[in-house]
C-alpha cells in the first residue's frame, strides 16, 4: 500500500474553468451516485502543462455497465477490456474506464504456452481485471501519464511521483523499463514521441532500456504501429520524432528507410509540420493517404504502375481459350519497412498526385474548373498543394472557387466494385445421350 501525494488546489493550476463542460458532467454524475471518479491520464498532464486536451477519460470505480445505466447517451466498447463512451454532440467523446490492475502472470492464460519464449510469455495477453485507483495508476505506462484530479476537493492525487517529474520536465517509466517494455513494446515508441512533444528529457534507465529492447518492437502488431505513425504525422512535430527515433535505433527495427533517408523526408516533414501548426487540432484535412505520402513520395516508394504494353505483353503468354477466366495481377502491397500500407490508401494517393497538375493549370476554362472540383479527391489534392505545392496563388485561386461554387460543387463518389460470386465447378450432366 503506497501513500500518495495529495497536491491541494493551491499548489497546481487547474482550474475547472480550464475542464470540458460535458466532461464535468460526467464526473459529477459519478460522485452523486457513490462512485470514484476522477479526471485522470493524458488530460491532467496537460492541464498541468497550460495545454488543451485533445480528448478527456475519466477513472471510476463504477463498472462499464453501471455507467451506461446512468448515461443514456453512452455506449460499450471494446473486446479485450470494457470501456464506457459516453457520447456529446457533435462528435465529441468522453472515454469512462473501470479502475483495472495489473495481471499477474498467472492470471494471464496464454495459447500454447510451451511454444513460447521468455520474451513472449512477457507481452501482455490480458490486462483486464478490475482494481483499485492504486492499481490503476501503477498499472500506466509513465509517471506524467498516472496522476489523477478528484473534482471533489480539487487536488491532484500521485501514486508513482508524476508531479516531481512534470516539474523537472523527466519522461520516467513506471517500474523496470526492461519489464515494461517486454510487457508491450509500443511503450518504447511512445516515450520516445512523448518526450519530443513535450519537449521533456527521457530518463537514463528508459534510454537504456530502449537501447537494449529495441528489436522486441517487430512483435508488435503493424497495423497498431501504423496507427502510431499517422498519430506522428498528426503531431505537428512530426520532423523532430522522426530524426530522436532514428538517434535511439528504433526505426532500424520499424522503417529502416528512414534511418537515413534522402534530405527531401526531412524537407516534406517540416512542410506538414507547418501546416499542422497553423491549426490548434490535428484538421480533418490531414486524411491517411496525405500523411503517409508525405512519407512515400520522398522515399521514392510510390512506383509507377506497369505501361499498357507490358500488360498486353503478359496477355500474349495466355494459352487461348483462358483470356474469360484471367483476372489482372494484384500488384505487390507497399510497405514501410515492416508496415503494409493499404492499397486503397495508396491508390487514393495516387489520385491525389495525378490532380496536382491539373490544378497547376491557370487559368482553366469554367468547364474544366467544375469537372475538377467534382473529383472525389480534389479537397485531399488542395490540401496537397497547400503542404508540398509550393504555389500559394494556385491554393488561393481555387479556394476562391470553391467559395464561389458553395453548394453546388457536390464530389463524386466513386461506385463500389462488386466482387465476383466465385462458383465451384459445375457438376456433370444428368441428361441420357442420345
Amino acid at each position: 500500500m503506497v501513500e500518495p501525494l495529495f497536491v491541494p488546489r493551491s499548489e497546481h493550476a487547474i482550474s475547472r474553468r480550464d475542464i470540458d463542460p460535458d466532461a464535468l458532467k460526467v464526473l459529477y454524475r459519478l460522485k452523486q451516485h457513490d462512485h470514484v471518479a476522477y479526471l485522470v491520464g493524458g488530460s491532467v498532464r496537460d492541464l498541468l502543462l497550460g495545454k488543451h486536451p485533445k480528448d478527456y477519460d475519466i477513472g471510476t470505480s463504477a463498472h462499464p455497465y453501471e455507467v451506461k445505466r446512468l448515461f443514456r447517451n453512452c455506449w460499450i466498447i471494446g473486446r479485450r477490456f470494457r470501456l464506457a463512451h459516453v457520447r456529446f454532440p457533435p462528435n465529441k467523446v468522453i472515454e469512462v474506464a473501470t479502475f483495472r490492475k495489473k495481471a499477474e502472470a498467472g492470471e494471464m492464460p496464454m495459447p500454447d504456452a510451451t511454444a513460447m519464449t521468455e520474451t513472449e510469455h512477457r507481452l501482455l495477453h490480458r490486462d483486464n481485471t478490475f482494481g483499485t485507483p492504486e492499481e490503476d495508476a501503477f498499472r500506466r505506462d509513465f509517471t506524467i501519464n498516472a496522476l489523477f484530479y478528484d473534482i471533489e476537493t480539487f487536488s491532484i492525487i500521485d501514486y508513482v511521483g508524476g508531479m516531481e517529474d512534470l516539474r523537472a520536465r523527466v519522461l520516467r517509466s513506471i517500474g523496470d523499463p526492461n519489464e515494461r517494455f517486454l510487457e508491450d513494446p509500443v511503450r518504447m515508441l511512445r516515450a520516445v514521441v512523448l518526450a519530443e512533444r513535450l519537449d521533456f528529457t527521457i530518463d537514463r534507465q528508459s534510454l537504456d532500456a530502449i537501447a537494449r529492447r529495441g528489436a522486441e518492437i517487430t512483435k508488435a502488431s503493424p497495423a497498431r504501429m501504423l496507427e502510431e505513425y499517422y498519430k506522428i504525422l498528426r503531431s505537428g512535430s512530426s520532423e523532430r520524432i522522426f530524426r530522436r527515433l532514428a538517434q535511439v535505433g528504433l526505426l532500424q527495427h520499424i522503417s529502416p528507410e528512414l534511418v537515413d533517408p534522402p534530405h527531401t523526408v526531412w524537407e516534406s516533414l517540416e512542410e506538414l509540420d507547418e501546416y499542422r501548426s497553423r491549426f490548434t487540432t490535428a484538421p480533418d484535412t490531414l486524411t491517411n493517404p496525405v500523411l503517409i505520402g508525405s512519407l512515400l513520395v520522398p522515399l521514392g516508394l510510390l512506383v509507377r504502375r506497369r505501361r499498357r504494353h507490358d500488360e498486353a505483353d503478359e496477355e500474349a503468354q495466355i494459352p487461348e481459350g483462358r483470356e474469360s477466366r484471367r483476372r489482372p495481377p494484384k500488384p505487390p502491397r507497399l510497405a514501410l519497412g515492416m508496415l503494409p500500407i493499404a492499397r486503397g490508401d495508396v491508390e487514393h494517393l495516387r489520385h491525389i498526385l495525378t490532380l496536382q497538375s491539373r490544378l497547376g493549370e491557370l487559368p482553366p476554362s469554367s468547364r474544366v474548373q467544375r469537372s475538377i472540383m467534382h473529383r472525389p479527391t480534389f479537397a485531399e489534392a488542395m490540401t496537397w498543394m497547400d503542404i508540398h505545392g509550393q504555389h500559394p496563388e494556385v491554393v488561393q485561386h481555387w479556394r476562391g472557387a470553391r467559395a464561389d461554387a458553395g453548394a453546388e460543387i457536390v464530389p463524386e463518389q466513386r461506385p463500389r466494385r462488386r466482387r465476383r460470386r466465385r462458383r465451384g465447378p459445375r457438376p456433370p450432366s444428368t441428361a441420357p445421350h442420345e
